[in-house]
Formats: C-alpha cells, sequence, structure tokens
C-alpha cells in the first residue's frame, strides 16, 4: 500500500526556513518582495515582431562573453615585432604587436579562431537587430507618448553600437582596418577649423600614430559596452514601467495588455531565444569566415587594400563620400573639403538629429497629446511609412555607392556610370519610394474599407435568372471588424487664424499657418475609417441577402475549389 506524501510549503520546508532569514535580511532592506511580487508577473504580448528588441540584447550578451575570452590573449599595442608564430606565409614580417596577437587567437589558441568569428558575427547582427527593431518601432508608431524617451534611448544604443562595432573592427591593425582608419581620419580632418587638431587629440599625433589601438581598446572593451548596459537597462526599465505595446485586436485596449505574465512562461521563452541567438552566431562562427586578417596582413599607411570595403553597417557613409563631388573651398587660410565633410559627417548628424526628432515633429503636426499603448498598422499612417521606405531606399542607393567598385568589376559595368547613378539615384529614388509607398498605403486602407462594408469573398458563386454570375459576400468576423477600424479618426482640418477681430495679424499666425500647411500634407489622401452606422447597415444588407446557397456562420473564410468550405 502506497501513500501520497503530504505537500509541504517551501516556507515551512528546511531549506526554506534556512534561507528565511537571508531573505528576511535582504528584504528589510532592499524591498525585493515587494518588487518581485509587482513585477515577476508582468504580462508581455506575444508577437514575432517583439523578438527583434531580443535578437538585439542575446547578442550583446554573446559579444559580452566572447569579448572576455578575446582580452585574455590580445595584446592593445602598436610596438613593432617580428612574426615567428605559426602561420608561414607572414614569417618574419614585421607587424604590431595588436595583429600579432590577432594571429596567435586565431591559429594558435584552441578555440580562438571559432570565438573571434562568434564575436564578430555577433557584433553584425547586434547592430542588424537594433536596426531593424528601430524600424518595427517606427512604422508601428511604438515611439509615440509616453515613450518618446525609450526611442531617443534605442538612438542612442544605435549611435554606440555603431561606434563600438568601428572600433572593434579596427582593433586587429590588419591593412583592412587600417584603410578604415584612415577612411575616418580623413573624415576628422574634414571639420572645419578644429579638424587637424581633433586628429592629433584623438590619434596622440599624426595619423596613425602610436596610441589609437590602446585608446580604442580601452573604449571597446571598457567605456562603450559600460554606456551600453547602462542604456539597455533604462530601456528595459522603461520598457516594465510605460508596458510593453501590442497590436490591435480582440479584447487589447489602451488600458490592458494580453499575453504571459513574465514569470514562468516569458521567462523561458526569452532563456530558451537566448540559446537559439548563440547557437546561430557559433555556427555562422564554424561555418562561415568573416574578417580573415591573415589574408591582409599588417597595416602599413603607405598600401591600401584593393577593393576595401567597411563592415557593412558603416557602407552608407563610404557611399556618400565616394559619390559625392568635388567640392572644397578656401578661405581665411583654412582648406574646407566640403566633399568629405558633407556626405561623411553632416550627413550622419542630420540622419541622427531627423530620427531623434520625429517623434515630437509629428506630434506638433498631428497635435495628439495622449497616451498610446497599441500600435498602428503602418497602412494608417501613410506619410510616416512613406518616409521611413524613403529614408531605406536613399540608405540602400548609398550602399550601391559604398560598393561601386565591387560592382563594377564583378559585374563588368562602368564604375562612372555607377556613380553617376548613385548620385542621380540618391535625389530621385527616395521621392519615388515615398509616392509608390503613400499610394500603396492609401491603397491598403480603401481596401480594409472595402472589406468592412462590403464583406470578404466567399467562393460562392450565384447565377442570376439573366444568366450572369457573382460572387457572395459575408460581413467580416466582429474580430477583424474591430481590428482594421481600432485606429484614430482622422482629425477635423481647420484653417489657421491669421488676424483677430481688429484685423491685426494674429499672434504666432506664422507657425499657425506652417503647422496647417504640415497637417495638410500628413493626412493628405488618407481614407477614414467607416463609421459605426456604415459598418451595421453593411453588416444588414449582407445578411438579409435572400437565396444564399451556403449558411454562412461566423467562422466561414470562403470554399476551397472543390466546394468545401475553408478558412484562410
Amino acid at each position: 500500500m502506497t501513500t501520497t506524501p503530504e505537500y509541504v510549503p517551501v516556507e515551512n520546508s528546511p531549506l526554506g526556513k534556512k534561507a528565511a532569514g537571508p531573505v528576511g535580511w535582504l528584504d528589510e532592506r532592499l524591498g525585493l518582495a515587494g518588487l518581485a511580487k509587482k513585477n515577476l508577473r508582468k504580462v508581455f504580448p506575444e508577437h514575432w515582431s517583439f523578438m527583434l528588441g531580443e535578437i538585439a540584447l542575446w547578442s550583446f550578451v554573446v559579444l559580452l562573453v566572447t569579448g572576455v575570452f578575446l582580452t585574455f590573449w590580445y595584446q592593445p599595442s602598436m610596438a613593432e615585432v617580428e612574426y615567428a608564430g605559426s602561420y608561414t606565409p607572414l614569417r618574419g614580417l614585421e607587424m604590431s604587436q595588436a595583429f600579432e596577437s590577432t594571429l596567435k587567437i586565431s591559429f594558435d589558441i584552441r578555440g580562438g579562431l571559432l570565438i573571434r568569428q562568434i564575436h564578430h558575427w555577433s557584433a553584425a547582427l547586434f547592430v542588424a537587430a537594433m536596426i531593424v527593431h528601430m524600424l518595427r518601432v517606427f512604422f508601428t508608431g511604438a515611439y509615440r507618448k509616453p515613450r518618446e524617451l525609450n526611442w531617443l534611448i534605442g538612438l542612442g544604443l544605435l549611435t554606440l553600437g555603431l561606434v563600438e562595432g568601428f572600433a572593434g573592427y579596427s582593433l586587429p591593425d590588419d591593412l583592412l582596418s587600417g584603410t578604415g582608419l584612415r577612411f575616418v581620419d580623413g573624415l576628422i580632418r574634414s571639420i572645419p577649423i578644429v579638424g587637424s587638431y581633433l586628429e592629433f587629440f584623438i590619434f596622440g599625433g599624426e595619423f596613425p600614430g602610436n596610441e589609437i589601438i590602446p585608446r580604442l581598446y580601452m573604449a571597446h572593451i571598457l567605456l562603450i559596452p559600460a554606456l551600453l548596459l547602462g542604456l539597455i537597462g533604462a530601456h528595459m526599465l522603461l520598457l516594465v514601467f510605460h508596458k510593453h505595446t501590442q497590436w490591435p485586436g480582440p479584447g487589447r485596449t489602451e488600458e490592458n495588455v494580453v499575453g504571459y505574465p513574465m514569470l514562468p512562461v516569458y521567462a523561458a521563452k526569452a532563456g530558451g531565444f537566448f540559446f537559439v541567438v548563440f547557437g546561430f552566431t557559433a555556427l555562422m562562427g564554424a561555418f562561415l569566415s568573416i574578417n580573415p586578417v591573415w589574408i591582409y596582413g599588417p597595416y602599413n599607411p603607405s598600401e591600401v587594400t584593393a577593393g576595401s570595403q567597411p563592415d557593412w553597417y558603416m557602407g552608407f557613409v563610404e557611399g556618400a563620400v565616394r559619390v559625392m563631388p568635388a567640392w572644397e573651398s578656401t578661405f581665411f587660410n583654412y582648406t574646407w573639403s566640403w566633399n568629405v565633410f558633407i556626405p561623411g559627417v553632416l550627413l550622419m548628424g542630420l540622419m541622427f538629429g531627423a530620427l531623434g526628432a520625429w517623434p515630437f515633429v509629428e506630434r506638433w503636426i498631428t497635435g495628439d497629446q495622449r497616451e498610446h499603448h497599441l500600435l498602428e498598422r503602418p497602412r494608417n499612417a501613410p506619410v510616416r511609412t512613406a518616409f521611413g521606405v524613403a529614408g531605406m531606399t536613399m540608405y540602400g542607393v548609398f550602399w550601391i555607392g559604398g560598393g561601386n567598385d565591387i560592382i563594377a568589376t564583378q559585374f563588368n559595368l562602368d564604375i562612372y556610370w555607377i556613380t553617376r547613378f548613385v548620385q542621380v539615384g540618391v535625389i530621385v529614388l527616395p521621392v519615388l519610394a515615398f509616392i509608390v509607398t503613400k499610394r500603396i498605403c492609401i491603397g491598403l486602407q480603401r481596401a480594409d474599407a472595402n472589406s468592412i462594408l462590403h464583406g470578404y469573398e466567399t467562393g460562392v458563386l450565384e447565377r442570376s435568372p439573366d444568366g450572369s454570375y457573382s460572387e457572395r459576400h459575408a460581413p467580416l468576423p466582429v474580430g477583424d471588424q474591430f481590428t482594421l477600424t481600432t485606429h484614430d479618426r482622422l482629425p477635423v482640418l481647420e484653417a489657421p487664424v491669421e488676424v483677430d477681430e481688429n484685423g491685426v495679424a494674429a499672434p504666432g499666425s506664422r507657425a499657425a499657418r506652417a503647422r496647417a500647411w504640415a497637417r495638410r500634407f500628413y493626412y493628405d489622401g488618407t481614407v477614414d475609417k467607416p463609421t459605426v452606422a456604415d459598418v451595421e447597415h453593411a453588416t444588414e444588407h449582407l445578411s438579409e441577402h435572400d437565396g444564399h446557397p451556403v449558411a454562412l456562420g461566423e467562422d466561414f473564410q470562403g470554399v476551397s475549389e472543390t466546394g468545401i468550405p475553408r478558412v484562410h
């Protein structure tokens, strides 16, 4: 005869009693119990697009782990040594200790090359995930009140990620990374008046100097990672404080979050996803070669790598510099290199400045001061979506410019014609992309409104007495109607008051006119959602139609080619 053991609460178990003392001591001083009780059951919504931020987070964790391994053997010194390692083609060649230690990690340390490549792939994935994550936030309006500060933090993370990636890319001191440093040296020199002073300050003298590798190393392993950790912590705290955004749908409002709690569901899924990201980068590191520095050799200022390319996320800057006309001016005994400063320094400043200002500019245009916790479908904000696609198009065109030499050799094209295409395309193609994207969004809005008012195609054909055929439509399920009509109605656009009752120009009339013009541009062509009366009338019309050959239930979604009802 067996008996079921009596359940003992954990706090009454021997282990629980022993742990009660230290846990109680900490709780009395830190208040951990109340904090854990409040946040460990925090609800997180479920959608694949929310995993983009997690990819960036777990890639950063992989970077930290692999980076610690690499620091054990890397020597951040530009002192000259003669190579005597196991890579025969470079034996006897003079090189810096930084490059020698990189070769040692790659060929003489067990697992060193694998960890190096995992680290480099994780860096590329980290930046890519941040960019795609910010695109998701931009296109869905997730940066709106109260998340403007989190948008700025994300922009800061992206900026630091680019700088951190460049610093790590430069540490091996190979010919390719040295060429990249030379490129950055040119950008610094192009800054009017203070450029040469900044160069001597950063490089410790005339390029390349003897200090840049140790300085980049300190920034790469201490300063920038500390800033990234701080910003990531602030980003996550604000995410918990503001609660997570969610896609509109039945049961989801601005006041709730529908999803799974932090413990045990979300924590288990997030932990599993970390191993997915780590495994994916490990596979890439094992089977896909990246940055084979032994092929390039050590850096020599008198040499340049043929077909040199930066990491992919900096390709747009190089492309902008390559296609910029040779504009220079000389006055006040200074040479003003506009052909480098405008595309290399001013372009990045304008890009990040515009991204940082966008949430506030949009709120000024729309006048919307409410809090938003539901995401917006990109089609329901045509101008915002069009601006985003135009920016992506410009980024892609500059990418082509950054690889114009590789494209010319690989596809047997004239490099000058590629450059001319980029020079024209960077102006024309974003405008075309804006117009086309806006029209597509408006067309999708009309399709949504048509589905709500006229129902969906059931696949059921009817024949009229005169022999003509028509397809029956059925009303959308209530849940689908709710999802398609969750977004706000269009505001009523009013003309600004230009003069007061005495005929005198009203204060701020110029700003009011500018805002009115911006609002007209922002909402031009946007299709408003159907009213409640329109939806009720359409549903009544569809449901009262006589002679329907199939009894349509709420879940009916059409029929297959054989006439069997199906769900799609």
